[in-house]
């Protein structure tokens, strides 16, 4: 799944998106906020996790995260620095951690924010992970996301 994040509490689900240097997700709000950080400007999460903890699909956008994709974000899988092609655009997992905050809490309950926050579910980065665009490109729903061999 693919969300824009037009506004404060906005989301778009999209089926395609464009992917800039300069300003992530196309129509994003990211760089709207007072101090952008680069290291943050896509946030992922996997699409397993926020289907448990949301349970219905409609409720995903809720997360506040970009890109939902099915694939293995823990440590052991894509450390920071790691690539992934996604149509034709490349993003890289940056170091800052994401975790769930008092939003995810009051959108999807304690024992969910609780779940993700566990010493394995930061393992696993079940509340996803930050990462930010170095060649920019068209996404598409759907697409398969592939680790880029360095």
């Amino acid at each position: 799944m693919i969300v824009r994040r037009p506004g404060m509490g906005m989301r778009d689900v999209l089926e395609t998106a464009e992917l800039t240097l300069d300003e992530g997700l196309v129509g994003d709000s990211w760089k709207n906020d007072t101090y952008p950080i680069l290291d943050m400007q896509i946030n992922i999460m996997n699409a397993r996790a926020i289907a448990l903890v949301a349970r219905e699909r409609d409720r995903w956008p809720l997360a506040g995260d970009q890109l939902y994709l099915d694939l293995d974000l823990s440590t052991a899988n894509l450390p920071p620095g790691s690539r992934l092609t996604l149509g034709s655009a490349v993003i890289e997992i940056t170091a800052i951690p994401h975790n769930g905050c008092s939003k995810f809490s009051s959108r999807f309950g304690t024992e969910a924010t609780h779940f993700v926050n566990s010493p394995l579910g930061k393992d696993l980065h079940l509340r996803g992970l930050n990462a930010r665009v170095v060649k920019p490109g068209t996404i598409r729903t759907g697409e398969i996301a592939r680790k880029v061999q360095r």
